[in-house]
């Protein structure tokens, strides 16, 4: 039994293949990698140009208003909407009006100025009225006294009558 698993003759190399694996075998499976590849390449270049003139030619115009449109939309140049546009124009940059709107009340918020210079009223930054009013509170109205305050004469004509 043990002569059936161990083989008396060993093999005569050693116990290992002596021999390389093909160089040409090798070679052809590159070749035909990069035929294979060429070929995906191609086909993908080509569905894309068909999708890509398929898709120039259902694009519809920007706006029958705009004469000197560029042809292909998905790429427009930066100056687009100050030259294409007719007079009168409503926002030319909504990004830059917005964002200057937003510094100037952050500006607002956050320094000194005169409100009214005459009246010597001034504006204070939010930080810092925030922190008076912390220290000194709100400003609180003197309440009057019910009985102080005179009762407000009725309206009703029966009640009138019967003052006279």
């Amino acid at each position: 039994m043990s002569e059936q698993l161990h083989p008396a003759n060993p093999a005569p190399n050693g116990g290992y293949e002596r021999t390389d694996i093909g160089v040409r075998g090798v070679l052809y499976f590159l070749a035909g990698l990069a035929v294979f590849g060429a070929l995906a390449y191609l086909a993908a270049a080509g569905a894309y140009s068909y999708l890509d003139k398929r898709s120039a030619a259902e694009q519809a115009p920007v706006n029958p208003l705009v004469t000197n449109a560029p042809a292909d939309t998905r790429h427009i140049s930066k100056d687009y909407p100050q030259g294409a546009f007719p007079n009168p124009k409503l926002e030319e940059d909504e990004r830059g009006q917005l964002n200057g709107i937003r510094l100037n009340e952050e500006e607002t918020l956050s320094t000194y100025d005169y409100i009214d210079k005459n009246a010597g009223t001034i504006r204070i930054p939010i930080d810092r009225a925030m922190d008076l009013i912390s220290q000194r509170g709100l400003p609180v109205r003197a309440q009057a006294s019910a009985a102080a305050m005179p009762a407000p004469e009725s309206t009703h004509p029966e009640k009138k009558k019967a003052k006279k």
